[in-house]
């Protein structure tokens, strides 16, 4: 019997995503015993600051992939929304599994209540820039409230707070069976998810032949091929969690469709395009719709963004 060790964040949901993993690893590899490992990671650790304001893209992966080159685990399990298009040198991205829903979801006080019923200037929690421009960009008169902790403690504040409304993403909410506290729904068409969302991503050591090919058998083409496209704009954009991109592509019969916005901070401007591609050729779909995108007018609010965020420091 051949064990391997999973590096797990240590939250509710990350544990989820980790026992997945291995669940579907000891499915599909009979001789094959997973272990998981937890670890804590800046982005755990850092719960009073937003996280656009630490400004650290390895935020909820560093302390993973450090353990990983360091051979105390042979595989670290991230959502993918959580992992820099960047990856350090002799680690990859080596697995992708099979995407969860992609759309946020509202955690309201009532069920059916919608973005587009909650009272005028109602309260919204959100850590996510992305998020608080679409919503911003729908609803100029919400108010926006910082929200920063794993997926149970996010709603108990909200039950414990005045606000009207929180936004979590779909995945992680069903993930942990939490769904009778969803009001509604919130659709792509009206906002847009992150780079990733609701796809797990399965990163190892590049020379570990035999965990690669243990983690492949549980890779799933056409998430891989989505995330390629949204991975290489977010990367062609520069964009990190201090700047409101969304994105999401999917596959159909008829080609790879990506979906993509750029927005200022409080969401009076927003750029959004799509554009439609061969899967075979997924990242060029993303460089080519982060260019387009660039040349329609986000150029200047990536650099309106950066500026401010290098004058702050």
């Amino acid at each position: 019997m051949q064990k391997i060790i999973i590096g797990s964040r240590g939250s509710e949901l990350a544990l989820w995503q980790s026992r997945f993993v291995k669940k579907e690893i000891e499915k599909k590899k009979k001789n094959v015993s997973v272990e998981i490992k937890i670890i804590k990671t800046k982005g755990d650790k850092i719960l009073d600051v937003a996280l656009s304001k630490i400004g650290d893209k390895s935020l909820f992966t560093k302390e993973l992939e450090i353990a990983l080159l360091n051979k105390k685990i042979d595989l670290a399990v991230h959502s993918l929304k959580d992992l820099q298009t960047d990856i350090p040198k002799g680690l990859k991205l080596a697995a992708v599994t099979k995407r969860h829903n992609v759309q946020d979801v509202l955690i309201a006080r009532n069920k059916g209540t919608t973005i587009f019923n909650l009272p005028e200037g109602a309260t919204v929690g959100t850590g996510s820039l992305r998020r608080k421009c679409q919503l911003l960009h729908l609803r100029p008169d919400i108010k926006t409230q910082e929200l920063r902790g794993n997926v149970p403690s996010r709603i108990n504040k909200f039950l414990n707070s005045n606000w009207d409304a929180i936004i979590l993403a779909r995945a992680g909410v069903e993930r942990l069976k939490l769904n009778l506290h969803i009001s509604s729904t919130i659709g792509v068409n009206v906002m847009l998810p992150a780079v990733g969302q609701g796809a797990l991503g399965i990163e190892t050591r590049t020379d570990n032949k035999e965990v690669i090919e243990i983690v492949r058998s549980i890779h799933h083409k056409p998430t891989n091929f989505a995330v390629l496209a949204e991975r290489a704009l977010l990367k062609t954009l520069e964009g990190g969690c201090q700047v409101p991109i969304g994105a999401f592509a999917e596959v159909r019969k008829n080609g790879l469709y990506l979906d993509a916005m750029v927005g200022s901070l409080d969401g009076s401007l927003t750029f959004r395009k799509r554009a439609r591609g061969s899967k075979a050729n997924a990242e060029k779909l993303g460089k080519t719709l982060a260019k387009d995108l660039l040349r329609s007018g986000a150029r200047s609010i990536l650099k309106d963004i950066y500026q401010s965020t290098r004058s702050k420091k």
